[in-house]
């Protein structure tokens, strides 16, 4: 049997064990509530069915908050591939979505399958996963004092964000094509590429942006499960820059605030061919590649 997280090196954090600047720092029910989703998680032996999780009314009622705002704000901010995939889940209040049932609409679509986990993922894990069609998805709830905010991938990110955010856009087979290159460029890559890989996933899955007609767009589920930062991005004041994977990007940022600079894509199909470029490029022999900068 291969349990979906059976590494301990694996999790580099945000399961359990919370930072002192977290919202739910100082609340020992809701860590305890997190260690064992935590737990849960690295129990899920691959290939089996993932056991759903009863959320508390508590866990519904933020799901409920959070699905609330976002339904305002999404059919005017989100890009058409979104809006097009979305209602094959059926995200409505009352109910947490669970990744099973997810899963289900996944593989008759694009072939993709979410796996649960404890916490947030070392890099080079994560990304390798994306080239085999895997997401990897932490099944707990923000914290309840802020419905707007999380520091970490938490359900309504991954449900929201990739329930109604990285898991509508995994039905999108023009979305998959260009994470699966980002997952496809790091396989065998040194930690400098990894570095540089996890800020191209950074600047698109999850807070990538895409052009629509005249009009900006968003794609990345850092913005699409965030109220606050769909309307930051809708403001007009954040930069837009286009994206080139073979040049070095800026340093990732979560916890200053919404963004300051959205790197831009044409398309999906168009940002995607750059993508598949580096991936190649990243196949070859260093003294045929040279050694681009990646700081």
């Amino acid at each position: 049997m291969v349990r979906t997280c059976g590494a301990a090196e694996q999790i580099l954090g945000f399961g359990a064990d919370l930072a002192d600047d977290h919202p739910g720092y100082h609340d020992e029910a809701y860590k305890v509530r997190r260690t064992m989703l935590a737990e849960a998680a690295k129990q899920h032996v691959i290939g089996t069915s993932i056991p759903d999780v009863v959320y508390t009314a508590e866990e519904v009622a933020t799901w409920n908050i959070v699905l609330e705002q976002l339904q305002d704000l999404l059919p005017r901010h989100a890009c058409k591939e979104y809006l097009r995939c979305l209602p094959l889940f059926n995200f409505r209040p009352g109910k947490v979505p669970q990744l099973e049932e997810m899963n289900r609409v996944l593989r008759s679509t694009t072939g993709w399958n979410i796996r649960p986990v404890a916490g947030l993922m070392h890099p080079r894990h994560f990304l390798a996963g994306l080239a085999f069609k895997h997401f990897h998805s932490t099944q707990y709830m923000r914290h309840p004092s802020k419905p707007s905010y999380t520091p970490e991938p938490d359900v309504v990110h991954e449900l929201i964000g990739r329930y109604v955010g990285h898991v509508p856009m995994l039905a999108d087979p023009a979305f998959c094509r260009l994470v699966q290159a980002i997952g496809a460029a790091s396989l065998g890559a040194d930690d400098k590429t990894i570095w540089h890989l996890t800020k191209v996933y950074w600047y698109t899955v999850e807070f990538g942006v895409v052009r629509e007609g005249g009009s900006i767009k968003a794609f990345g589920a850092g913005i699409l499960s965030s109220f606050g930062e769909l309307a930051h991005m809708a403001s007009g004041v954040a930069e837009l820059q286009p994206l080139d994977p073979f040049r070095p990007l800026p340093r990732m940022s979560y916890k200053d605030g919404y963004q300051n600079r959205y790197f831009c894509l044409d398309s999906f199909e168009s940002g995607t061919q750059p993508l598949q470029d580096y991936a190649a490029a990243m196949a070859l022999p260093d003294s045929l590649r040279g050694d681009p900068s990646m700081a």
